[in-house]
This record gives structure tokens, C-alpha cells and sequence, in this order.
């Protein structure tokens, strides 16, 4: 019998998606093709935030640390994960693996705050424009981010060695092409609720609070949009928030559906996908949407490639 342990002396099997080996290579095309256009795309909007000075406001400061966030997020497991495409090995090491679950839990937690952040701040441009360059404040904007991120590193701080620790009676293969926390908990040969318990009461406070405050931040854009008399202005504060909001629908959608639903319902392939697509579709999106939709951000594009 292997050891409890032998997953830190060896490592850890990812199993993926190698019962279908056929579907493995059109992945691995996929995969590198959207991940190279997300990397390019968020790097991108970072540069651009940076050297244009018209974008150094508070929603452009947010917008830079969110893709500056969507870049870790897909960094932190997609390169393995090409890497376990391309050949037979799916191995990662112990240590490969604590970073890895440590990077999602820690940069996913600091995303949904963010995106919560960035509602508030849609919600003091459209209800309070006179006011908002006072109320978004550098200062407030830093704290904002400092709070987020604080967050963010306290979960994965809490819940990582938690899910390492757990007993596994020498099993070494996830279900799965990253060590995500709930394929790490299923491994456990010990009563895994308590971990489970608490992991579900901090996905309420990082999932469902910012959500909360999103959707209360929206309601008061909604009525504030609906008492603008002119179809001109309606339009313009619907601009100024529908990149944030198809972001947000994008982001939670995928999570909400995935780890909302009571027990095993979903499937594990269709898990599996769920979080390809807010691991690496959302991110290369992302860049895309506000770009397509932000006449500043086209402007701020050209500028800094020479087209005047």
C-alpha cells in the first residue's frame, strides 16, 4: 500500500482529459490559441492604461489590475496544462500543485471583489457624475484594491494548507486538469466536511457578497438610467456600464452555475469545461469586450500604435 504522503514525494496525476485522447490534441490547438490571445489582449490593455495619460482615472486603474488579474488566473494552470496536452505525462509536482491552487483560489477570490469595486465605481460615475472624480479618489481607489486583494490572499492563506493536509491514503490522481479545491477535497480518505463546511462559508463571502453589492450597485444605475429624459443620455450611462456588466455575467454565470448547483448534478466533464471557460475564455474576452465597446480605449489603442 503507497504511503498517505506520497503525493508530496511524488506529485500528483492530472488526469484531465485523457480518456478522450483524440479530444486532447484539438484542446491543446484550442487552448494555445486562446491563451496566447488572452495573454497578448491583457497585456495589451495593461500597456495601454499605463502610457496613455487620458486613462489614468479610476476606471481604468481597476480595468488594468483586472487584466493584470485575468493574466495570473490563466497563467497559473494553462501552461501546465498545455504541457500535459501535448504528451503522455500528466504529472505536476506537490509543489507545482500548491501553487496552483494557491494562485486560483488567492487571484479568483481578488476578481469577484473586484468586479464588485468596479460596480461601485460605475454606480458613483452614473449617479453621482458631479461628484465622482471627489468620491473615486486616488487614495480610495488604492484602499479598494489593498482591501481585495487582502481577501483574496486571506481565503487561499485559510483554505490551501487545509486541502493539502487532508489525508489521501496515497491517492494521487485529480479528476480534473488543475488542482482545484473541490477535486483536491474528493481525493480525502478522511471526513472532508469541516474543510467543505468552511470552504462553502467563504465562497459566500467572496462569491455571493460582491454579487450582492454588484446587483444592489445596478439597481441604482437602472433607476438613475430611467429617470434620464433624453434617449441620447439613457444610452450614454448604458455604454458606460454594459462592458463591466457582460464581464460580470460572463464571470459569475460560469462559477454560479458551476458550484451552485447541489451535489453531483453537473457532470464531471461539463465541470471540467465550466472551468476552462472562466479560466481561459473569460480572460481572453475580457479585453476584447471593453476594447470593442470603449471608444476611449480604441482611441487610447490608436494613439499608442502611431495612428493619430
Amino acid at each position: 500500500m503507497e504511503k498517505a504522503n506520497d503525493s508530496s514525494e511524488y506529485g500528483f496525476i492530472l488526469e484531465g482529459f485523457s480518456d478522450r485522447p483524440r479530444l486532447e490534441m484539438v484542446l491543446f490547438i484550442v487552448n494555445f490559441t486562446l491563451y496566447s490571445v488572452a495573454v497578448l489582449g491583457n497585456i495589451t490593455i495593461i500597456l495601454v492604461c499605463i502610457l496613455d495619460p487620458r486613462l489614468h482615472t479610476p476606471m481604468y486603474f481597476f480595468l488594468a489590475n483586472l487584466s493584470f488579474l485575468d493574466l495570473c488566473f490563466s497563467t497559473s494552470c494553462i501552461p501546465q496544462m498545455l504541457v500535459n496536452l501535448w504528451g503522455p505525462d500528466k504529472t505536476i509536482s506537490y509543489a507545482g500543485c500548491v501553487v496552483q491552487l494557491f494562485s486560483f483560489l488567492s487571484i479568483g477570490s481578488v476578481e469577484c471583489i473586484l468586479l464588485a469595486v468596479m460596480a461601485y465605481d460605475r454606480y458613483a460615475a452614473v449617479c453621482k457624475p458631479l461628484h465622482y472624480m471627489v468620491i473615486m479618489h486616488p487614495q480610495l481607489c488604492v484602499r479598494l484594491m489593498a482591501v481585495a486583494w487582502g481577501s483574496g490572499l486571506a481565503n487561499a492563506i485559510i483554505m490551501s494548507p487545509l486541502a493539502m493536509n487532508l489525508s489521501r491514503c496515497g491517492r494521487r490522481r485529480i479528476n480534473h486538469f488543475l488542482c482545484e479545491l473541490p477535486a483536491l477535497i474528493k481525493m480525502a480518505c478522511v471526513d472532508a466536511r469541516p474543510v467543505e463546511m468552511l470552504s462553502f462559508t467563504l465562497a459566500i463571502l467572496i462569491v455571493l457578497l460582491p454579487l450582492t453589492l454588484i446587483l444592489v450597485s445596478y439597481g441604482y444605475i437602472a433607476a438613475a438610467v430611467l429617470r434620464i429624459k433624453s434617449a441620447a443620455g439613457r444610452w450614454k450611462a448604458f455604454n458606460t456600464c454594459s462592458s463591466h456588466l457582460t464581464v460580470v455575467s460572463l464571470f459569475y454565470g460560469s462559477i454560479i452555475y458551476m458550484y451552485m448547483q447541489p451535489g453531483n448534478s453537473s457532470s464531471q466533464d461539463q465541470g471540467k469545461f465550466l472551468t476552462l471557460f472562466y479560466n481561459l475564455v473569460t480572460p481572453m474576452l475580457n479585453p476584447l469586450i471593453y476594447t470593442l465597446r470603449n471608444k476611449e480605449m480604441k482611441g487610447a489603442l490608436k494613439k499608442v500604435c502611431g495612428r493619430h
